[in-house]
């Protein structure tokens, strides 16, 4: 019993300071370079806002994140069609977030997408200096009719 309490305390020692790192170097503001949807049905991978998307993400430090991502040439909405295909183009979430080995988990708070709000969101993310990949896990999408995506997402840190 003893050798076992020891081994978890050594596995927590040694895990803890890791992820104090990663919630360190996630803190701050990263700009969206890429956003890709892959199809669970097909395999096929599609830019899903376009070839230059455009979003931010915010990490502060006591725990809180926010997300707004939007297609490229997004224009005015004038009609109902136009406010379908506006909704359509773009994401949004707010809420706190925790950190869990290789992923984060953000309990949303307000959401672009209210099916969102009150919910978990969880992220599978890897750090390589000032750039910051993000992967969903497979999910319904409600940007494509409900099709099962997960999207990879690439970020680098705003100056």
């Amino acid at each position: 019993m003893k050798k076992a309490l020891i081994a978890i305390y050594l596995v927590l020692f040694c895990a803890l300071p890791a992820l104090a790192d990663n919630a360190q170097q996630l803190v701050g503001v990263w700009k969206l370079q890429t956003y890709y949807a892959e199809f669970q049905d097909t395999g096929e991978t599609k830019a899903a806002f376009g070839a230059n998307p455009n979003g931010y993400i915010i990490f502060t430090p006591d725990g809180r994140m926010m997300a707004l991502l939007t297609a490229e040439g997004r224009q005015t909405p004038q009609t109902d069609a136009d406010r379908v295909a506006a909704f359509r183009s773009m994401s949004a979430y707010s809420g706190t977030y925790r950190l869990e080995e290789d992923r984060w988990i953000t309990t949303v708070d307000v959401s672009w997408n209210e099916a969102w709000t009150g919910t978990e969101q969880m992220r599978f993310y890897r750090l390589d200096g000032d750039t910051l990949t993000v992967t969903t896990a497979w999910r319904s999408n409600v940007i494509y009719d409900g099709r099962i995506t997960r999207s990879t997402l690439t970020w680098i840190r705003a100056r």
